[in-house]
């Protein structure tokens, strides 16, 4: 097994911004039923100020922006297009198989993506590449299978999509990528995932060597000028925190690991 992958999906689940303020409030009490009241009132009010702060305040807002905005929006040029690459991670496979019907996340702009480019470049290679980004996953391409399935709903020609199912990460979405699809000099290929993730898989496929242009979707801010707006909810800012969390590590984690480059990759 891949230390790379199981280091990254273990270590994550305790830094997880949201897990982390729940074990460290779990601690707190813990702390205080043992008489360490000093330790446990200080880690209490650590817990619960952090579960405000990033449930309420804007901050997560000015975390997720500097990655989304680090790629511009594609503009079609009019010169031809190769082929569209679409990343996993919008699929709720367990959901949809179980109903019978296409189930997708909040990143389901992804596939609404594919889908428009898929019509708008009729004469493109389409490819889905994903297989399960779970530890433990319940079986190989669930992923692909629930994108297969939902290939005539989006008014796809499934003999026209290509289909890598092993991936796991996003360096080996560069990767297997590249196995599948054999890019040639001077093809043009345009890369669908969701505009926070894609400086860490521009830099994933750019240390494999297969060109591709940016295409990113599945915004989650307004834009640079309306960051400050709190949350409603401290489940949605929690949630926000955690994304871009996650590929603010993600980005160090994989340059440190040799998987890309550059720190920030960026246009």
């Amino acid at each position: 097994m891949d230390s790379f992958f199981t280091v990254s999906k273990m270590a994550w689940f305790v830094a997880a911004p949201s897990n982390a303020l729940v074990i460290l409030l779990v601690v707190a009490v813990l702390a205080l039923l043992l008489g360490l009241r000093r330790a446990g009132w200080g880690l209490l009010l650590a817990s619960v100020a952090g579960l405000l702060v990033f449930g309420f305040s804007p901050v997560a807002n000015h975390i997720l922006s500097p990655l989304e905005e680090r790629f511009p929006q594609f503009h079609d040029d009019g010169k031809p297009i190769t082929g569209i690459l679409l990343l996993g991670g919008a699929e709720l496979p367990e959901i949809g198989l179980a109903r019978g019907q296409p189930a997708f996340s909040e990143a389901g702009e992804r596939v609404l993506a594919f889908a428009d480019l898929a019509r708008r470049f009729p004469q493109a290679r389409l490819a889905f590449i994903g297989g399960s980004g779970a530890l433990m996953p319940e079986g190989e391409g669930r992923e692909a299978e629930m994108m297969r399935r939902s290939l005539g709903v989006l008014g796809i020609d499934p003999a026209r999509v290509e289909f890598e199912e092993k991936s796991r990460n996003t360096a080996e979405n560069a990767a297997f990528a590249k196995s599948l699809l054999k890019p040639q000099p001077g093809e043009r290929w345009l890369l669908v995932t969701s505009a926070f993730h894609m400086p860490r898989a521009m830099g994933c496929f750019r240390a494999v060597d297969f060109p591709v242009e940016a295409y990113p979707v599945d915004f989650r801010t307004v834009g640079p000028n309306a960051l400050n707006a709190p949350f409603s909810r401290a489940a949605s800012g929690l949630d926000f925190t955690d994304v871009g969390a996650k590929e603010w590590v993600g980005l160090v984690a994989y340059y440190l690991g040799g998987k890309t480059h550059t720190l920030f990759p960026g246009p």
